[in-house]
């Protein structure tokens, strides 16, 4: 890469789930009280994304206190009907983001795709139009809006404090974006000792995090130029989503 190509953007919402999985085993959900490095690089993906590229979130700031609001919710049961459970979402959220993108190294074959200012371009003008795809805050039900917005931009609600929010999962390492050489061809979680400090979240790069484990064995997915995989060319002589012929069929 010969340059950063960083984005910040600030992204929203009146409920956010980002889902504390001890929580999961009775049937009921409770939130992080922030959100994930995965649910942040899924928002970002969703902004614009290509396999050519890995997101990497560098920063987060929490920009409104943190508030929860329990709901009853009637879930649908594997075996037929209605469950009730009881779901803790995070309220009026705001987080500003930095990220920034590089190349997949385990994807050689879309080498020739590898248009760094041609990405950067795009994944801006994604931004300022909302996102390419929608836009959710840890779990469907919790639509969230992004836009462009300086990383230091306005007053965060704990700019002046440092918090410690214990051991949070990280996220998952799909086996096309695998850094370690005993991952490749391997689905990995990953978990930190999650830190604030000075209201800002510094992550730690996903082949950084000590605390990991290796779920099952998996395999990367296949893309094909002219099949399912259309990469820069889905821009040429189109607008700013793409040609209509290959919006929703090809990545």
């Amino acid at each position: 890469m010969e340059k950063p190509n960083i984005i910040e953007y600030s992204v929203f919402g009146e409920y956010a789930l980002f889902t504390d999985p001890i929580s999961k085993t009775g049937g009921e959900k409770f939130s992080y009280q922030i959100p994930t490095y995965q649910a942040l690089k899924g928002i970002t993906e969703s902004i614009y994304w290509k396999p050519t590229i890995v997101w990497v979130i560098d920063e987060c700031r929490i920009m409104n206190p943190i508030q929860t609001e329990s709901k009853g919710i009637r879930p649908i049961k594997y075996t037929g009907g209605n469950d009730l459970s009881f779901y803790t979402y995070l309220r009026k959220v705001e987080y500003r983001v930095k990220a920034h993108f590089e190349w997949n190294e385990n994807r050689k074959d879309l080498a020739q795709d590898r248009n760094e200012n041609k990405h950067y371009d795009i994944a801006r003008r994604m931004l300022e139009r909302g996102g390419r795809r929608d836009i959710f805050l840890g779990a469907r039900e919790c639509q969230g809006y992004v836009e462009p917005c300086g990383f230091h931009q306005g007053k965060g609600a704990y700019d002046d404090m440092d918090l410690s929010f214990g051991i949070m999962v990280h996220g998952i390492t799909y086996p096309d974006e695998a850094v370690r050489e005993e991952e490749k061809g391997k689905m990995t979680v990953r978990l930190w000792n999650a830190r604030m400090k000075d209201g800002v979240i510094h992550f730690p790069r996903p082949e950084e995090c000590e605390i990991r484990r290796v779920l099952h064995k998996a395999k990367e997915k296949n893309f094909t130029f002219g099949e399912n995989f259309t990469g820069l060319g889905e821009f040429e002589g189109g607008d700013v989503f793409g040609t209509a012929e290959h919006f929703g069929s090809c990545i």
